[in-house]
């Protein structure tokens, strides 16, 4: 079965997590990537969990799934020529340096488009191309804390909390992977290729939601509220016997159902609940402490089949074995079987988005450092070893 982005050539220069989840979208739905790592690898190579046996990184194994690698030693003339010849028959270039990096190593939007004006060449970093901090470096931790999303996560009585998955470096990868769908869809139409610029510290700052229009209409700074949002009540997380649940009640008509359910209906007559606004306001004041006592003594399971009979979001917190074992993840082939060629035996996340009639799909593991090399560039066996002699390849 076709894949919908078939006959698409990119040039994957990306290390760490936000470019190379990008490319990996790409290439879950068809395009052809070719990641280019310098000799020494990329650094995420080194990041855990490690495989006794072989040594190689479970999530670099992950994160570059249906990729064709090979090396390439970019501050090496003859490296940049090969790299350019490359750049010639691409439709995208990917590449997550710190700002003036690309330039000083002459692999920047400005050379690229002189060789191939219809590029799209797509930049992921910390702070962006051209802004005050530009030239910083930047890891996930960093983006969530300037991002202002640190200070908003956890408890009144915690330290500032980081979001637990590097939500910076994730969603960074998808606002490039739909830049670089737009800046197509653009150049099918025009003819022409462009830029996509997108930074670590603005995806964080553009996920805050209404904690910005917050401050910005009534000047009141939104502080770390643990699992309650802001705008809605109930919607907390409960402990139960056997663990926690997470319940959203969204408007008043599901409040009143809400209220009928746990067999609380007298909640209806209290006039600090009567609108969604107003149970934000007064939901400490007893609303949080009454559902809490309801939950207590009964189990997830009890609870989840209760409210979804009555249409109630709900769900169980569950740890990371009971979220991959649970039958919707299952259902939705979102753990997918691969055979890594020195790791052997994986079991991985599955393609996240689902298209009918071009679905993407994980048909290849991560390339070994440098294991297309010689394919990808139609060298002799002379050539290669030439070039690996002259380090310009490994």
């Amino acid at each position: 079965m076709k894949k919908a982005l078939e006959g698409l050539r990119v040039i994957d220069l990306t290390h760490a997590y936000n470019g190379p989840f990008c490319t990996t979208l790409l290439a879950d739905n068809g395009a052809d990537v070719i990641k280019i790592e310098p000799l020494s690898g990329d650094q995420c190579r080194q990041w855990g969990p490690m495989d006794d046996k072989s040594g190689e990184s479970g999530f670099y194994a992950f994160l570059n799934r249906n990729k064709k690698g090979i090396t390439l030693n970019l501050k090496d003339k003859r490296g940049l020529k090969i790299f350019y010849d490359l750049v010639q028959d691409a439709d995208i270039v990917v590449q997550n340096y710190r700002a003036g990096v690309a330039e000083k190593l002459k692999v920047d939007y400005e050379h690229i488009r002189k060789i191939n004006p219809a590029i799209i060449y797509a930049a992921g970093s910390g702070f962006g191309q051209d802004s005050p901090l530009a030239q910083r470096p930047c890891y996930d931790i960093v983006a969530q804390s300037m991002g202002g999303m640190v200070n908003l996560t956890g408890f009144p009585d915690s330290v500032p909390t980081k979001v637990g998955p590097s939500i910076a470096d994730n969603v960074t990868g998808i606002y490039l992977c739909v830049g670089i769908l737009m800046a197509l869809y653009n150049r099918e139409k025009t003819g022409h290729g462009q830029m996509v610029d997108v930074a670590m510290v603005d995806t964080i700052f553009s996920l805050l939601e209404n904690a910005i229009v917050k401050t910005t209409m009534h000047g009141e700074i939104p502080q770390r509220q643990g699992n309650i949002d802001p705008s809605i009540a109930p919607f907390d997380i409960y402990s139960c016997k056997d663990g926690y649940i997470a319940l959203g009640v969204g408007n008043d008509k599901l409040f009143r159902i809400f209220c009928k359910t746990i067999g609380h209906e007298e909640l209806l007559e209290n006039p600090h609940y009567r609108t969604n606004d107003l149970r934000c306001q007064y939901y400490k004041d007893g609303l949080q402490q009454l559902i809490q006592n309801w939950t207590k003594d009964k189990t997830k399971k009890e609870l989840e089949e209760l409210f979804a009979t009555v249409g109630i979001p709900c769900g169980p917190v569950l740890d990371m074995k009971e979220a991959i074992e649970q039958p919707q993840i299952q259902a939705r082939q979102m753990m997918i079987h691969i055979n890594h060629p020195t790791i052997g035996p994986m079991y991985i996340q599955g393609c996240p988005i689902k298209l009918s009639e071009t679905p993407g799909s994980v048909d290849t593991p991560a390339p070994l450092l440098g294991q297309h090399t010689q394919e990808v560039l139609g060298l002799t066996d002379d050539e290669y070893k030439m070039l690996q002699k002259e380090g310009v390849v490994l």
